[in-house]
């Protein structure tokens, strides 16, 4: 009997290593199989992270971006976030859209504010602040963007580059963004120069966002607007969640959003739904 249960006993151990094995393979099986998109997140500064940094490249990208924000939140897979500073919807096209395949099933994309000249406008218009004589030039590139917006440019502009995005990622669901007030809107006072200048950033914020709204509609995307999610945290704020650093005029982190920002971006996203698997 002792021969036998010896013999017996190196099989029952294989035995119960193998169920112990099978029921741990059972355990992780549904870790594994959690389905998460796998997403690319497109576009310029705003989507790269500018603002907020340490940065990882030129582009200004920052792990504080709203794309890693959710990837590190579980919520989907990033793949990569191929955002980078001062791209507008045709760079969009052009440089970022290698990134996308049949198997991409997110893409987010924050652009059109370069298109206008957004950040020409912040820095001749802040310069006409300091010195009138520069007034001329903040007009001319008010006026331009403005004519862009009115005339529906941006928008088609926008829809260009939702196509190309679709035709490149033909399974993806596309999410695209506006763009927060880069100064809580005030009313406006003729005597007081800043007020004005603040009132004429609200109204082009205003006509960008609709543009983008307008394109995401056009072409069947998810839209999501940022500015409720920022109320409160402009530059002009007690709480600013919009750098400006007014003994370095000349940062390029000026006018973007820091992390607070970034977490109000990603906040607005995932309470649309957008990092939402299906």
């Amino acid at each position: 009997m002792g021969t036998v249960s010896a013999r017996r006993r190196p099989r029952a151990f294989a035995a119960a290593f193998a169920t112990l094995a099978i029921a741990a393979g059972f355990a992780a099986a549904p870790a594994q199989a959690v389905d998460k998109d796998k997403y690319i997140a497109l576009g310029d500064s705003y989507a790269a992270g500018q603002g907020a940094g340490p940065y990882l490249d030129a582009c200004y990208r920052s792990n504080s971006a709203y794309a890693e924000l959710a990837n590190e939140a579980k919520s989907i897979q990033l793949v990569v976030n191929a955002a980078c500073s001062g791209k507008t919807t045709w760079d969009v096209v052009n440089s970022q859209l290698r990134q996308l395949n049949k198997s991409t099933e997110l893409v987010t994309i924050t652009a059109g504010g370069n298109n206008i000249g957004f950040g020409d406008i912040i820095t001749a218009c802040g310069a006409a602040l300091a010195n009138p004589a520069a007034g001329p030039a903040c007009d001319a590139a008010t006026a331009s963007a403005a004519a862009m917006i009115q005339s529906g440019q941006l928008t088609r502009d926008v829809i260009s580059m939702i196509q190309s995005v679709k035709a490149a990622a033909p399974n993806a669901r596309i999410v695209v963004t506006g763009y927060p007030y880069l100064y809580d809107p005030v009313t406006p006072n003729p005597a007081d120069p800043l007020s004005l200048f603040i009132q004429q950033a609200t109204v082009l914020a205003d006509g960008l966002d609709a543009s983008i709204a307008a394109a995401a509609s056009a072409t069947g995307v998810q839209y999501v607007d940022v500015r409720g999610a920022f109320a409160g945290h402009g530059v002009n704020s007690a709480d600013p969640w919009i750098n400006l650093d007014l003994a370095n005029p000349a940062s390029p982190d000026n006018f973007h959003p820091n992390a607070s920002g970034y977490q109000a971006y990603f906040a607005a996203l995932t309470g649309s739904g957008a990092y939402s698997v299906p």
